[in-house]
């Protein structure tokens, strides 16, 4: 039970108390191999989005997880463009740098690194480049509807979306990706790049490479990726009658449940935690003399509920895997700088 409580840390109405100091000298690695666990809770039906529990380990190794996964696990974006011809509104550079945040299909573990060729920097391998074009132009229609003024009835590809990209292929990468844009093309067809009028064209090719988000946040595969401790909420005292519905406003929907013992009485009626998982910790509850002794808030100290959302190359359980071998490479590195030093 004591073990329990100091893993607890507890929000009071100002401030937060019982903030456990991780004690170093006293962690081992067959202790943590006993009882580190990972739970699935839920992901989504299309892979992009997973919760998670990382239980028994400490912030530190879930942070590294977290930075790893924005900044060091690889994707392949849109690095370089070529514009042949823009007579829209918006500036190369920003045309150039709305190109290079659309996300692609490419599975980045089948791609090299871009190799430093000072002869040529715009030579490219299929090893490593995938090739894009873009043209779109748009034209007056001939047979608008009567009396409208919307630019879709005007205009004929008036809109320029991430669909309008196609791929290119170079080398044997027909050979090699059979399912060609079905495998390799952008993630999401809908997404607005420009506006056109009559008399105005893009014309661009594009050349995307394999990259981190370290070097830029266009080669991050996530996007979000978050954790925080799992919240927990005690009560002290039961919360009955006209107490109950305003201790329920107190939380966020679905933690807690009114519990009607008699329906047409309304004094009958009990506030039970139903859910504490997905509280906010907002601590509202304080607010109000009459609740503010009848429930403890805390926090456990060393459960996380982890959050991935990815882009969509890759499912969110891939990214966690790979940022999982990449943390193992570091470690590896580490322990050989250890045992050699220089």
């Amino acid at each position: 039970m004591e073990n329990k409580k100091k893993s607890r840390v507890l929000l009071e109405e100002s401030g937060i108390s019982n903030i456990i100091e991780c004690s170093y000298d006293k962690w081992n690695i067959q202790d943590f191999l006993k009882n580190f666990k990972i739970d699935i809770v839920k992901e989504s039906q299309n892979e992009r989005e997973l919760e998670f529990d990382l239980i028994n380990c400490h912030s530190s190794f879930v942070n590294a997880i977290r930075r790893i996964l924005l900044s060091e696990v690889p994707s392949m974006a849109i690095d370089k463009v070529f514009i042949l011809n823009n007579s829209s509104i918006i500036q190369d550079e920003v045309l150039a740098h709305r190109l290079g945040l659309i996300p692609l299909k490419a599975d980045p573990r089948l791609f090299d690194y871009p190799s430093i060729n000072e002869k040529d920097e715009n030579e490219v391998s299929d090893q490593d480049t995938l090739r894009y074009e873009i043209k779109a132009s748009c034209t007056w229609n001939p047979q608008p509807p009567k009396d409208s003024k919307l630019p879709s009835d005007l205009y004929k590809c008036n809109n320029v979306y991430s669909k309008d990209i196609k791929w290119v292929s170079i080398g044997r990468q027909a050979e090699l990706y059979p399912r060609g844009a079905e495998q390799l093309g952008v993630i999401e067809d809908d997404i607005l790049i420009s506006k056109l009028r009559p008399k105005q064209e893009i014309h661009a090719f594009m050349h995307a490479v394999k990259g981190i988000g370290r070097d830029h946040a266009k080669f991050s595969p996530v996007a979000t990726a978050s954790y925080r401790l799992l919240p927990e909420i005690k009560m002290l005292k039961p919360v009955r009658g006209d107490l109950a519905p305003l201790f329920k406003k107190c939380f966020s929907p679905g933690v807690i449940e009114i519990v009607e013992h008699d329906k047409d009485n309304p004094d009958s009626w009990e506030a039970v935690v139903k859910n504490a998982r997905y509280d906010s910790c907002s601590r509202n509850v304080f607010r109000y003399d009459d609740l503010k002794d009848t429930v403890q808030l805390s926090r456990v100290s060393n459960h996380f509920i982890f959050t991935i959302e990815s882009v969509g190359a890759l499912s969110s359980a891939i990214l966690f895997t790979e940022a999982v071998k990449i943390l193992k490479s570091k470690c590896r590195t580490f322990l050989e700088e250890l045992e050699n030093p220089s």
